[in-house]
């Protein structure tokens, strides 16, 4: 929790000097209009028009008196000197991607507890390196894997995680954009088990302590099929690179890619549906068990989502949000280690389903600043953690 603090803290500053970058261009805007004002000669439409909107109206004994004079050629009004307000607030999701292409800044944070299966198709991190103890163990070499690369070689019990983001979308025109995305990670492991299977215990597995550094990279780009003031339907295509350490859990040691389509469908002035379907698809990865498998350890993840939003508060430039998301993953191949079954059985999880429900509050301020707070909790015996806590701030300029 010392690291949410901390999080907390990182965000609160950059929050507070975009709204004083937002408020500095509302008084310049504001002083433009002043200085505009001032200029409009007496007895003017625009000094009129300027002077109801703004205030009474000081005049001398002798302006009162002279004669009205042909009105000069109208300027522009004051008011369309202001920024409008966007059309698209922005996406009001957490956890569904955003489905809208513009040019952002976004920095997350998420902290998950116990991971029971974190080499689970190497969706998460490379297989575990308690394989390469198999050797040594009778009726088990059919699974030895030398080139297993997870961390250590014992068992977790569990894993708590917690993952830092920092992501940049730029868009050179209004229906395409590319990003990309650099994840810090921290890793607690929550003990490990002393017995593999039904009463096999690998001689020499050694436990690994915490861990923390650079994840897995990942870069890709939107394009919007249709892109509206009410609808974007967006294809979502990302890239992920080996570059977290699978020898500390801070990887997958393979690349990976993810296809998805994105929803945003304004439904009225208040209500907003955001959805997404995908799957991610891992290029190489581990051997599977036993090694000789046509299957892989890695494997494909089936994964959809849904958010509906709604717009509980909006006034002087300050919106909040409420969201709830349902979101889902359907393990269709690849193998984990499973600590309750020999490694060369009850490993193979395809068919496998995950269903989390995610409870946040967005909170925008300001023309380009937001903030999401959020929760999730697994629905399902099976997961990928049993609660998460997600935090954001996200700047679209």
């Amino acid at each position: 929790m010392n690291r949410l603090a901390l999080v907390i803290l990182f965000f609160l500053p950059l929050a507070l000097l975009a709204q004083e970058k937002d408020f500095s261009a509302t008084t310049n805007q504001a002083n433009v209009v002043t200085k505009s004002q001032a200029n409009i000669s007496p007895g003017s439409d625009e000094s009129s028009s300027a002077e109801s909107g703004v205030g009474t109206a000081i005049t001398t004994n002798s302006e009162a008196t002279a004669p009205q004079q042909p009105s000069a050629k109208p300027t522009q009004s004051a008011t369309t000197t202001s920024e409008p307000t966007p059309k698209i607030p922005g996406s009001m999701v957490g956890y569904v991607d955003d489905p809208i292409v513009s040019n952002q800044i976004r920095i997350r944070f998420d902290d998950a507890f116990e991971d029971r299966f974190p080499d689970r198709s190497e969706f998460f991190y490379a297989k575990c390196s308690c394989y390469r103890l198999l050797n040594t163990l009778p009726g088990l070499m059919q699974s030895y894997d030398p080139n297993a690369p997870g961390p250590g070689t014992a068992i977790p019990k569990a894993i708590n995680f917690q993952q830092l983001y920092f992501n940049v979308e730029y868009a050179p025109v209004r229906r395409f954009s590319f990003f990309a995305d650099v994840p810090i990670r921290w890793l607690q492991p929550q003990g490990f088990i002393s017995v593999m299977g039904v009463g096999l215990i690998p001689p020499g597995a050694t436990a690994f302590g915490n861990q923390a550094g650079i994840s897995d990279v990942m870069a890709g780009f939107k394009v919007a099929a249709i892109a509206s003031e009410d609808t974007y339907v967006t294809f979502q295509f990302k890239s992920y690179f080996p570059s977290g350490d699978a020898s500390e859990g801070l990887g997958t040691n393979h690349y990976s890619i993810e296809p998805s389509v994105l929803l945003y469908q304004k439904l009225s002035h208040r209500f907003t549906l955001e959805g997404q379907v995908g799957d991610w698809h891992p290029i190489g990865g581990s051997a599977g068990v036993p090694v000789t498998s046509s299957e892989g350890f890695a494997g494909d993840v089936f994964f959809y989502g849904i958010g509906p939003s709604y717009r509980l508060y909006s006034r002087n430039r300050v919106g909040i949000t409420p969201v709830l998301e349902l979101f889902g993953w359907h393990v269709v191949s690849g193998f984990q280690t499973n600590p309750n079954a020999p490694p060369n059985a009850a490993n193979e999880v395809g068919g496998l389903n995950i269903v989390n429900l995610k409870i946040g509050l967005r909170i925008g301020f300001g023309f380009h600043n937001s903030i999401y707070a959020g929760f999730g909790q697994a629905l399902t015996h099976d997961d990928w953690y049993k609660h998460i806590v997600r935090l954001e701030y996200r700047y679209t300029f």
